[in-house]
């Protein structure tokens, strides 16, 4: 398929897991890719293997914590490629495990809270404008099953993926009559890298807990995700799509 080719998007969290198997996925269907990640090794080393020529692909330094740098990471994307049309705000981490509310440290919920809400925020808050300026756009928010029920252990994770779809909602109402549209989607537990650091047994409850019995591949959050972004999906925005193996019907 070739339907991004013209099109420019931003990954963040490129350089592994969800966010490589999205940048592959937008490449392959002709799009110009900023591979964002704070990991500009890796990110590299996706990007090389994408696209040698460095022709589509670009490498972006971006802690998504930091406006500074998403701000920068969006200037960049404009002087590289001359302008923004599809973003995926990917980049996040889970912070500490089992721990209580009551337990849990200041300093990590500001962690968790700063990569996972505010990096959304700032996400928008920067590529929208670029969009306008390009003529339109479509950005997808990376929530998480975690999004639609409460985990115990995990707080200011599970906060923070409620939160994502809130303001997923709003930019959406804010922006649709400019061309920007705006989902979020939520899945369940992905088989990543990080995943596969997990013992064994760890991994093997977590694929028990989806009806469909086994973890997501990445490659079928990527469809999705590639799905949302295209004219298939021209009448979606605003809203929140779950796909979790059959957790939340439970």
């Amino acid at each position: 398929m070739s339907e991004f080719v013209d099109k420019v998007a931003i990954v963040t969290g490129a350089a592994t897991g969800l966010g490589e198997a999205i940048a592959v996925k937008l490449y392959e269907n002709g799009a110009k890719i900023i591979l964002a990640d704070i990991d500009v090794a890796r990110a590299h080393e996706v990007a090389g293997r994408l696209d040698s020529s460095g022709k589509r692909t670009y490498v972006i330094e971006t802690d998504v914590s930091d406006h500074r740098a998403v701000e920068a990471m969006v200037v960049g994307t404009v002087e590289r490629f001359g302008g923004l049309h599809m973003a995926i705000n990917n980049a996040g981490f889970t912070g500490p495990h089992e721990i209580s509310t009551a337990d849990y440290e200041i300093e990590w919920w500001h962690r968790v809270i700063a990569a996972n809400l505010s990096g959304i925020f700032f996400g928008l808050k920067y590529e929208i404008p670029a969009m306008i300026q390009s003529g339109g756009g479509a950005i997808v928010n990376m929530s998480s099953v975690a999004g639609a029920v409460g985990v115990a252990g995990i707080g200011p994770y599970v906060a923070a993926k409620h939160g994502i779809i809130g303001l997923t909602k709003a930019a959406a109402l804010e922006y649709a009559s400019q061309g920007i549209r705006v989902i979020a989607i939520g899945p369940g537990y992905v088989d990543t890298p990080n995943m596969r650091e997990l013992p064994e047994e760890a991994r093997a409850q977590m694929a028990a807990s989806h009806p469909l019995g086994r973890l997501a591949r990445t490659e079928e959050v990527a469809d999705m995700v590639s799905f949302f972004l295209s004219e298939r999906a021209s009448f979606v925005t605003g809203s929140f799509h779950l796909m979790d193996g059959g957790y939340t019907a439970q």
